[in-house]
């Protein structure tokens, strides 16, 4: 645990990139420069999460904590195209936009001819240039009241991503935003904000990827609207450093009959933590939230969820897998909030973990919060190693154990995988999972 003076000296740290933030022009108009002074000011009171606090009880800050990481350098100008090209889809995006470190890369990006009346770019450029697109939404999503780490990157994010389909608009091929960290023991606190306007469609792979085997911490945070009849797919990709700490916090706001969902896979990372909040605030929407997570040695693999139902008829889905070996640790809390006047609610949540080693773990809380009386609404958790009669099976048909044991865990996998719709998404991910997985 962070003793109380490595804390200081981080928070201080933070504190003083703050103040530089707030003499350049990174810190964007007035009322931006405001919220980001009560941002900072909250996360001064509420400092770094400890497993006293009851959402962070099995998952410990202390590599972040205490930790002094410095805000990260201009590395842009050093990589090439050639660099990232593993990190591309080839044929998944037709537009690719890079941060590195939490800045835009245009010399790395290819947004390609835009369909009029889309936006995709850098937040700042669009912060100067369009702030009526901007500001109705950013910050207001994602809540850092109570979120350190939220507030922690509210104050302090240079630029970020943003995507703005107008409406009625079908954007035929997926959009990329590629998140990449270069510079060991440094900071960047990646942004996105991401608004589908009434009667439009979007795919949004979201991806965040080290280029190297240091340690780092990436603090990330997205907004997402999801306007009238608005149709988003959208797919975070985490593939970080094995030694880095990854926070990551995602926040929907859904419109009438809105349909969002949400693919989370994650494949690296020392430490990761996740965080989803959906919000249905309008009748018929529909939510869909799946996830994969893989971890070996040591890594801690944090999944938090809460699916608001704030308003009647709307439906929500949602599957999470974990796969661990080694003496890895994994979390899934998973909460399905339906209030007063959301009658007719549908919600389902399905959490399961595969256990590969006796020393792996996980912790998985499935919650309820229920005020309506006409919903249906299930919840289940499963953890288990592999079956040793399928084993066995298999074995009988001429497989040696590896390949026994292999076919059983892309099966127990695939069902996650076989959600993506995106063809060349899915083989890559595929192939980097099958890279990693223990023999």
């Amino acid at each position: 645990m962070a003793t109380v003076m490595e804390q200081s000296k981080a928070t201080g740290g933070y504190l003083a990139a703050f103040d530089r933030l707030g003499a350049s022009e990174a810190g964007g108009p007035a009322w931006l420069r405001s919220a980001r002074g009560r941002a900072i000011a909250r996360f001064e009171a509420l400092g770094f999460p400890t497993t006293r606090d009851e959402d962070w009880r099995f998952t410990s800050v202390a590599p972040i904590a205490e930790h002094a990481f410095e805000p990260a350098p201009d590395l842009a100008g050093r990589l090439t195209a050639h660099d990232l090209s593993r990190f591309a889809f080839a044929g998944a995006a037709a537009a690719q936009i890079v941060f590195v470190d939490g800045r835009y890369a245009p010399a790395l990006s290819t947004p390609g001819p835009l369909p009029k009346g889309l936006w995709l770019g850098s937040l700042r450029s669009a912060l100067a240039t369009s702030p009526e697109l901007v500001e109705p939404h950013l910050t207001r999503l994602a809540a850092f009241e109570r979120h350190a780490f939220v507030a922690l990157n509210t104050a302090l994010f240079e630029d970020g991503a943003f995507l703005f389909v107008p409406a009625k608009l079908v954007v035929e091929t997926p959009v990329h935003v590629l998140h990449v960290a270069t510079a060991p023991g440094a900071v960047s606190h990646p942004r996105a904000l991401l608004v589908a306007n009434e009667d439009s469609q979007v795919r949004i792979v979201e991806s965040f990827v080290g280029l190297g085997a240091e340690s780092y911490f990436s603090n990330a945070v997205t907004e997402i609207v999801v306007g009238q009849h608005a149709v988003v797919d959208y797919y975070r990709v985490q593939r970080e450093s094995l030694q880095a700490s990854h926070i990551g916090s995602l926040h929907v706001h859904m419109d009438r009959s809105a349909n969002f969902s949400s693919h989370s896979i994650a494949l690296g990372g020392a430490l990761t933590r996740n965080d989803v909040f959906a919000v249905l605030d309008g009748e018929g929407g529909e939510c869909t939230l799946n996830g994969l997570y893989i971890a070996d040695g040591r890594r801690v693999v944090d999944n938090h969820t809460t699916i608001d139902h704030a308003k009647p008829r709307c439906d929500s889905h949602e599957v999470y897998k974990g796969i661990l070996a080694g003496r890895a640790q994994g979390v899934f809390n998973g909460k399905i909030l339906v209030r007063p006047d959301a009658q007719k609610t549908n919600a389902k949540q399905t959490n399961r973990a595969l256990l590969l080693s006796d020393q792996a773990q996980i912790n998985t809380k499935p919650q309820l919060e229920i005020f309506a009386d006409d919903v249906k609404c299930t919840h289940g958790a499963a953890v288990g190693q592999l079956d040793d009669d399928a084993i066995f099976y298999l074995r009988s048909r001429g497989l040696d154990l590896a390949q026994a044991r292999a076919i059983l865990i892309q099966a127990f996998a695939g069902d996650i995988l076989g959600r993506i719709r995106l063809e060349p998404l899915r083989e890559q991910l595929e192939a980097e999972m099958l890279a990693i997985l223990p023999a």
